[in-house]
């Protein structure tokens, strides 16, 4: 079977794509007028338990206690930082937003503390990497979402800032290396899988009873 060896003929000028009469008269557009207005009918007309929209900021949603939102950096019982200035957040950081100044701490029992401790909120993708790469548990995030800024320099958020939000509100916080609530839940799954052996155990016993017996 022989094919042709024809060149290709390659366009040397860019010509737009022709639209139809349908797109010339922006049709298109009503498939999504469509759905907006199925949504407004839907929440006009239907139970409030049933509605999509809250009257936010009054009414807010409840997000998991993993919602990675504004940092909170963590403080000791006399209120100095955890943070030892080690880097390794500003190190395993891939959008590369923090930036931290080490200084030599008072303190005989601890080498550095941060003297700058800097994140640029708009360069964050808030992976939670400089949580997971903390040593002390001096960075968490909370689930504070509230971050509009005016100007690109208050973007940038220093100590004072990131110790503020939530650092009191354990209903608040949101990922971070420890979850206190879950520990109960943890012992009563364990406890559970304990005894889902024992009763597997009990059965295996009980059948090697009856099997004597008979």
């Amino acid at each position: 079977m022989n094919r042709s060896t024809a060149p290709i003929e390659i366009p040397q000028e860019t010509r737009p794509r022709k639209l139809s009469l349908a797109e010339k008269l922006y049709l298109p557009l009503l498939g999504g007028l469509m759905v907006t207005m199925k949504h407004f009918l839907r929440n006009l007309f239907t139970l409030k338990k049933r509605m999509y929209t809250i009257e936010y900021p009054e009414q807010r949603r409840q997000y998991s206690h993993r919602f990675r939102g504004h940092h909170i950096l963590t403080t000791r019982p006399d209120g100095s930082l955890r943070c030892v200035a080690c880097f390794l957040c500003a190190t395993a950081c891939p959008a590369e937003c923090i930036h931290i100044e080490a200084g030599e701490s008072p303190d005989v029992n601890i080498e550095k503390y941060p003297v700058v401790y800097e994140i640029d909120m708009l360069r964050c993708v808030f992976c939670g990497y400089c949580v997971d790469a903390c040593p002390e548990e001096a960075i968490i995030m909370s689930k504070n979402y509230d971050m509009a800024y005016f100007r690109r320099d208050q973007s940038i958020v220093g100590k004072e800032d990131l110790k503020k939000p939530y650092t009191f509100d354990q209903s608040q916080l949101g990922y971070r290396p420890r979850y206190p609530e879950e520990q109960t839940q943890r012992a009563t799954m364990e406890s559970g899988a304990v005894d889902l052996v024992s009763a597997a155990r009990a059965r295996v016993e009980e059948a090697a009873e009856a099997t004597k017996a008979s």
